[in-house]
């Protein structure tokens, strides 16, 4: 399929063919016939891009901020990685548009193929011929509905929603700041509601248009006398109510909002604008309230409620998001707004670059821009050959999702120019992700069907780097399918995952199975093994693992499993290492939460050779504190590990001091000893025993936070 994407580095539009987006669970695929450019939204992004790096670090400090940390705990070697990932990204364009359904995901019970539906969502309902949409983020429409107008569902909606923070009644007025396509829209609703409308714009055209279809009036932001002149319409009071759906970074539009607004009046910011009002001498005296609209209404952001279909009952929510965007679609059929007059330009899809072009050169007027898609064309579901041909190795590699970590620490550590390993194909969730991890890593294509990686003869190992809750069900079917298996940990979220897996495992025990357990890998570690003088070991593995918060697909025990199976399991893993043992009893104690999120905890283990241990994993510490400390003690000899960037060794004489320029984890050394014993018919990487008694460890401390007593494992 064809998708409109932008060049992060230089910010150049391109229509690229991708392999069509993964559908799960309570998801819907949808075939575009229309999709709209928000001229605002994407208009900023597209420029963004554009600037230099000079230019993208002015427009986003927060982000240089965050590449300084990382030069600073990771070193330069990682933190280019990372950037130069960012700036090499295709970034999809679009978050609105209307088709029909090809397919359905599992849970989705209520919309069906052949439906036609309003889509919506940044990440979602892209310029591309085929969308895969959450099921609240779509609308069912009826038969005869104009999916042109249609697919304003996203703008729409969001209009709709600063109307809602509005609380207007009947009657009662509005003033609108900014009239481009978001104005437009809300002037249209409110208009339809019985409340007076008032426009108000820098731009002498879009004021025209709007005096013609959508407010009782409107006038250009430099009329003079403009409060008094609205404060004549309103018989001297004011309006009830100001929206702000302008995008600028002048704070003109919130202190004329001030002078426009009645005494305790209300004002509502949809549009970016600075927030930073003057108190006088308007907005103290007058008492007025300011409310900020969060886009399509509630429920944007959960991803409880927009990844896992979570409905909100529209006894406590009346208006959600979803419901939003079906008031909005029945507004437009039932012909209580016309909206017909928005869209000034239509494109093919192949001609995509031509709008965006007209949109920052603003080469002639324009409001709405629809880019139209070719339903003709026969569908076609296959893989996207990338032209990077290589013949048949001894390794013939595939990934199954290839998200920020594996691009950073997995795919550049597979050689590229050894003739024994080839890199087959890749499977993300997005095709724009597939297509870029393909060309930048030298894979011969893209797919968005896992059974062309499993049915593929020639492959003989899988890297699974996808989301946690999916990782035993693909362990089983690559081990099942004669696949050599490397798994991002953990190796599962559930007690029944992991036997079955030890059983398809002993079935299949002619095949690898590794977990990314890298610490165990880093060249400190292993020169600190090496040093400490032998016996049982005594262990201090302390973690100022920080906050996340609760509403992160991590934090969600269905599909992240929590911190204690995503995240403590590296640790747990390395204190097994270090001391050549396996965990046999566990006891661990969270601090109160009311949440239960145990990511404040600490963790008592006992190893088969007498050797102990202590995890401490805190989310409460200080961001200034390393994040990983180690310590290790042995028969008068003792070691310590600063986030794997220094190493000191105390009891042999004068203490041994090691530093390295660049944090390392052991990711490089992992995947160069896992490639190498696949090359040689040799391993295993990590003994699968190791392996299952370390992820049982995991689910003991969950069983141990629970009873509050000590776990047996094994």
């Amino acid at each position: 399929m064809e998708q409109v994407t932008q060049q992060i580095r230089h910010g150049e539009v391109v229509v690229k063919e991708v392999p069509w987006p993964w559908v799960g669970p309570g998801m819907v695929l949808v075939r575009n016939h229309y999709s709209l450019i928000s001229a605002g939204t994407e208009a900023s992004k597209v420029k963004t891009a554009r600037k230099s790096l000079i230019g993208k670090a002015k427009e986003r400090p927060q982000q240089v901020k965050q590449v300084l940390d990382s030069l600073r705990t990771k070193g330069p070697v990682q933190t280019y990685r990372a950037v130069m990932k960012k700036l090499d990204a295709y970034s999809p364009l679009g978050y609105s548009s209307a088709g029909e359904v090809i397919e359905v995901g599992a849970d989705v019970e209520d919309i069906h193929v052949g439906d036609r539906v309003a889509c919506a969502g940044a990440d979602y309902a892209n310029h591309a011929e085929i969308v895969c949409v959450p099921r609240n983020l779509c609308v069912r429409l009826p038969d005869n509905a104009n999916l042109r107008n249609a697919s304003y569902s996203a703008v729409g909606a969001i209009a709709l929603q600063g109307i809602r923070q509005a609380d207007l009644r009947l009657g009662e007025s509005c003033a609108v700041i900014g009239l481009g396509l978001l104005g437009q829209l809300t002037c249209l609703m409110l208009r339809a509601s019985g409340v007076r409308t008032f426009g108000i714009d820098i731009d002498a055209g879009v004021v025209e248009i709007a005096s013609t279809h959508c407010c009782d009036r409107a006038w250009p932001r430099q009329t003079p006398g403009l409060s008094s002149i609205v404060a004549n319409e309103t018989g001297g009071l004011g309006v009830d109510a100001v929206i702000i759906t302008a995008g600028t970074s002048s704070s003109d539009p919130i202190n004329c909002s001030g002078e426009l607004a009645r005494r305790r009046g209300r004002v509502v910011v949809v549009g970016a604008v600075p927030t930073g009002f003057d108190r006088e001498p308007h907005w103290y005296k007058k008492e007025l309230e300011l409310r900020m609209s969060c886009s399509y209404g509630p429920g944007r952001y959960d991803l409880a409620y927009e990844n896992r279909g979570l409905e909100y009952p529209a006894a406590y929510v009346r208006w959600t998001e979803n419901r939003n965007m079906q008031a909005f679609q029945d507004l437009l059929h039932s012909g209580r707004i016309d909206i017909n007059y928005l869209t000034t330009h239509e494109f093919p899809l192949e001609e995509a670059a031509k709008a965006y072009d007209l949109i920052l050169n603003h080469s002639e007027p324009f409001l709405g821009i629809m880019l139209a898609y070719d339903v003709t064309k026969p569908l076609r579901r296959e893989p996207v050959r990338t032209g990077a041909f290589r013949p048949v190795g001894k390794v013939n590699l595939a990934f199954i999702g290839a998200g920020s970590y594996a691009q950073g620490n997995l795919l550049p550590n597979i050689p590229r120019h050894d003739t024994d390993v080839t890199c087959k194909a890749v499977m993300t969730q997005f095709g724009t992700t597939s297509k870029r991890v393909a060309e930048r890593f030298g894979f011969q294509l893209c797919t968005d069907s896992d059974d062309d990686i499993l049915e593929d003869p020639d492959i003989n190992a899988v890297f699974i780097t996808t989301r946690h809750d999916t990782h035993g069900q693909y362990v089983k079917r690559c081990l099942e399918a004669d696949k050599h298996v490397f798994v991002e940990k953990p190796l599962c979220i559930n007690v029944q995952e992991l036997a079955e897996i030890r059983e398809v495992c002993i079935a299949h025990r002619h095949r690898q199975l590794a977990v990314g357990f890298n610490r165990r890998f880093a060249p400190l570690a292993t020169e600190l093994k090496s040093r400490l003088s032998g016996g049982p070991l005594a262990m201090l593995y302390r973690v100022n693992a920080g906050t996340i918060p609760s509403d992160t697909w991590i934090q969600d025990k269905q599909i992240g499993g929590g911190r204690i199976l995503g995240e403590v399991c590296h640790f747990v893993d390395f204190l097994a290492w270090m001391c050549g043992s396996v965990p046999v009893e566990v006891f661990a104690h969270a601090l109160p939460d009311p949440q239960g999120l145990n990511d404040t905890v600490s963790i008592n283990l006992s190893f088969a050779d007498g050797s102990v241990g202590t995890v401490s994993y805190f989310a409460n510490g200080a961001k200034e504190l390393p994040k990983e400390y180690i310590e290790v003690f042995s028969s008068g000899t003792t070691g310590i590990i600063v986030d794997f960037k220094e190493m000191t060794f105390f009891g042999k004489g004068k203490p041994i001091r090691r530093r390295l320029l660049n944090q390392d984890k052991g990711q490089s050394q992992m995947m160069k000893e896992f490639l190498r014993q696949l090359r040689q018919g040799e391993g295993p990487l990590i003994a699968p025993d190791d392996i299952f008694a370390v992820t049982e460890a995991c689910f003991g401390v969950l069983d141990s936070i629970r009873t509050r007593k000590a776990v047996k494992i094994g």
